[in-house]
């Protein structure tokens, strides 16, 4: 399975969207260099006020732009960087992947998935109604989580868009991916 990168976004102050870069830089353990929420331990505002100690399983939140076409159908207009993410990629079924997929991005990087973005009440802010167009339920009343997917970097690199993205299982039994 794989794919290709499309867009990297990244922004050194909490906000909201992300602006797309020509690069991104990849550091081993830590997230995208210069970026707000890169760091060993948590940087996610809500999670450092529960526990600031907390390892961080969202260095680097990665979309799939089959998401932004979904959300055009459905009257909103939405474009890389602009939910928050740092890398967006095409042609790879990201929520369907499980927990310990390593996504190889470009010629070095790697990153280890963890698990399910859990989407907050900004998205609404940034466009009213959103919120319900990225997390809804199945038919089973199962909540279905489609903004996105968080991982940590297991190898650093340069990514940039137009580099392909290449999927290596982890040895089954798989696990579903959670929110982190």
């Amino acid at each position: 399975m794989s794919g290709t990168v499309t867009a990297v976004s990244s922004n050194e102050a909490y906000s909201f969207t992300k602006p797309n870069r020509d690069s991104v830089t990849l550091l081993t353990g830590l997230g995208v260099e210069g970026d707000v929420h890169a760091g060993v331990t948590v940087k996610h505002r809500s999670r450092v006020a529960k526990n600031p100690a907390q390892p961080n399983l969202r260095q680097v939140h990665l979309m799939h732009e089959e998401l932004f076409d979904e959300l055009r159908e459905a009257g909103f207009g939405v474009a890389p960087g602009e939910l928050g993410e740092n890398i967006t990629t095409s042609g790879v079924d990201l929520l369907g992947l499980p927990v310990g997929t390593l996504l190889r991005l470009g010629d070095e990087a790697v990153v280890e998935i963890t698990g399910l973005r859990n989407p907050c009440l900004q998205i609404d802010n940034f466009q009213g109604g959103l919120l319900k167009q990225v997390v809804g339920r199945d038919e089973a009343g199962n909540i279905v989580r489609k903004a996105g997917i968080m991982s940590v970097v297991a190898r650093g690199g340069v990514v940039r868009p137009g580099d392909p993205v290449k999927v290596e299982l982890p040895a089954e039994p798989h696990r579903p991916l959670e929110q982190v």
